[in-house]
């Protein structure tokens, strides 16, 4: 199975943006559905983005839909997560995981392959 290595995090200030990214090892990368989830502190891990093995559905919590783009690059074994319009809410820590051929699911438990984790903080 895949390894997952996250990067691209940062600081930035409101309205800002970033580019993480996922890179994959040690397995097939275009046989795994990618998701984001991210966890700010005191709170439940959430769902971020989705995008299926196959590339072809993507999915995105009601907060970033239409600020952030989720998309893989298969020849590069790396999924992103564009983050456009950051707002000072989207302060988290932000995953990769993976499923191999799975469906985009919302629920963190269906994953069984995680990355370590990007700090994103962004202020006001």
């Amino acid at each position: 199975q895949v390894q997952l290595v996250e990067s691209g995090g940062g600081s930035v200030e409101a309205g800002g943006s970033l580019r993480l990214s996922c890179a994959a090892s040690g397995g097939t990368f275009s046989t795994y559905t990618l998701a984001w989830f991210c966890q700010a502190p005191g709170k439940e891990r959430e769902f971020v983005a989705a995008i299926r093995w196959s590339g072809d559905t993507t999915d995105y919590a009601d907060s970033v839909k239409g600020r952030f783009t989720i998309s893989r690059d298969n020849a590069k074994n790396t999924a992103y997560l564009q983050m456009n319009g950051l707002k000072p809410e989207d302060t988290a820590v932000y995953y990769c995981a993976g499923r191999y051929r799975g469906f985009n699911s919302r629920y963190g438990g269906y994953y069984d392959v995680w990355g370590q984790g990007t700090q994103v903080t962004v202020s006001s």
